[in-house]
Order: structure tokens, then C-alpha cells, then sequence
């Protein structure tokens, strides 16, 4: 994946979210929108690393 192109996709999803505490109709809309698989399975990936990356350092 081309790392400019990830952080265009990392800005319109935090601007999207901030869309969405402003307007929670129109946000929502705009995110299942831009919901794509991938995105879903890499952030659910995301996700789980952080989970563990923290479960690791908790128990160390």
C-alpha cells in the first residue's frame, strides 16, 4: 500500500468522524459510505495488535 495515499485515507477518516459529532445523521451516512472491507479488516487489525501490544505491557 503506497504510504501517502494511507495517510489521505487516515485524514478523511478522522475528518469524517469529527463530521460526525457535528452532524451524527450525515456522519454516520458518510462512513458507511466510505467503509470498504479492507479498510474494516485493517482496522480491525489495528485494533487487535493495540489490544495485545497493551495486554503485553500490562502483564510485564
Amino acid at each position: 500500500m503506497n504510504m501517502g495515499r494511507l495517510s489521505d485515507v487516515l485524514v478523511g477518516a478522522a475528518g469524517d468522524v469529527a463530521g460526525t459529532v457535528v452532524d451524527p445523521r450525515a456522519g454516520l451516512g458518510r462512513l458507511r459510505a466510505a467503509a470498504s472491507a479492507s479498510g474494516m479488516l485493517t482496522l480491525t487489525a489495528g485494533l487487535l495488535l493495540g489490544y495485545l501490544a497493551a495486554r503485553s505491557r500490562w502483564r510485564g
